[in-house]
């Protein structure tokens, strides 16, 4: 992809990944994703705002060719897809400054091995001027690690905001064109990265607020001609208030977990209580990352295995304590052949949430009218609890 013009002296540059499907080792890429880069010539000075991931470092050189003088290569995040290709574009361009916060730093010379006479650091609110053209740096911390900064760019009102408001997402579409599409990628986005961090986010997207923005440039997915779309999704997903849903993860091994999690849908259902569920053995994990987003309550449904929950659960459980989604209840369904302690292990898997652990229904063997109705007392309970703080 050639760089492609924003503005008259903005550029967009970096690379589309478009075949990537595994993101840490760890996060699913269905869509693919983009590093982003920016390239903001004044009339005085030239910036690039932040780089690509090594791998696609290729790309971004090549896009550079033309350009005769950086003066700054801004860092508005240590991590290795943004700041990769760093030392490669400070030993092209031997006259540029890195530009990142205090903690930034000291990450950039452990990460890269930067030298330290190359970088200077700005303070929260700091501005660098390129002649006609004024980068001011704001202070991000904790979105997602604690040397974050965004950059505003204060003449042409552009926020360039690293992973604040990304989306893993693949697309020939310069500024989003699909929302819906987009939504769900920046949803996804913000669930496996963002979300443990959602307080601080809270308090860092006040400070944004603050900004006059006409256009958003993150760097992964496509840029923000309208910004109010994607602040509006975080304010809802860093609030405190869920939604009237309940997600269920589960496996079932012999048929018992699977016929409760179908009776528990079904009953919650016709309480008016919206549920999604998610069947272990085979589901894409960022799409439950995607549902606890919003989630009330997490029931987690288990079969037992050597006395305790089946491995793959003890898996969720422990992503769900990590991601701390803002869920207000929780509490185990499951089955067992002679003995079980699922309950205790699984609840204390999740000691991240603050959650009221409702009662749990375990059942010995394949559910029965009893076990039954005990699911259908259950869903009374979530359906009330539900009502109460929504």
């Amino acid at each position: 992809m050639k760089a492609r013009k924003i503005r008259d002296g903005i550029h967009w540059m970096g690379a589309i990944d478009w075949n990537r499907r595994l993101f840490d080792s760890l996060i699913p890429l269905p869509d693919g994703t983009s590093y982003n880069a920016y390239l903001v010539t004044g009339s005085e000075a030239t910036a690039l705002i932040d780089t690509a991931d090594p791998d696609m470092a290729g790309d971004l050189m090549t896009q550079l060719e033309t350009v005769d003088r950086i003066d700054y290569v801004v860092a508005n995040h240590a991590e290795q897809d943004h700041s990769g290709s760093i030392p490669q574009v400070l030993a092209r361009y031997p006259e540029a400054k890195l530009v990142t916060t205090p903690k930034g730093k000291g990450m950039l010379i452990d990460l890269l091995m930067v030298p330290e006479d190359r970088i200077i650091t700005v303070e929260d609110g700091e501005t660098i001027s390129l002649g006609d053209r004024t980068l001011r740096f704001v202070h991000t911390p904790w979105v997602h690690w604690p040397e974050t900064m965004v950059t505003y760019l204060e003449e042409e009102r552009i926020l360039f905001s690293c992973d604040f408001f990304g989306s893993h997402i693949a697309t020939s579409d310069l500024y989003v064109i699909d929302e819906a599409r987009v939504y769900e990628a920046a949803k996804r986005y913000y669930g496996e990265i963002m979300m443990p961090f959602r307080k601080v986010i809270k308090k860092n997207l006040e400070k944004v607020r603050q900004l006059d923005i006409e256009l958003i440039a993150p760097s992964h997915g496509p840029i923000y001609d309208r910004p109010a779309f994607i602040i509006e999704a975080y304010e809802d997903w860093v609030s405190d208030k869920p939604h009237n849903l309940v997600v269920i993860p589960y496996i079932s091994m012999h048929g018992s977990t699977g016929a409760m999690v179908d009776h528990l849908v079904n009953a919650l259902s016709e309480r008016g209580v919206r549920v999604e569920i998610f069947d272990l053995a085979v589901t894409d994990i960022g799409k439950l990352a995607i549902a606890l987003v919003d989630a009330a309550t997490l029931i987690v449904g288990t079969p037992t295995v050597h006395v305790g929950p089946h491995p793959v659960v003890f898996y969720a459980a422990n992503l769900a304590n990590a991601l701390r989604p803002k869920v207000r209840f929780a509490t185990v369904i499951g089955s067992y052949g002679w003995s079980t302690k699922a309950v205790e292990q699984i609840v204390g898997l999740v000691p991240n949430l603050a959650v009221e652990v409702l009662d749990p229904v375990m059942v010995k063997g394949y559910p029965r009218d009893e076990d039954l109705e005990a699911l259908d007392r259950l869903a009374d309970t979530i359906a009330a609890k539900h009502k109460e703080i929504l």
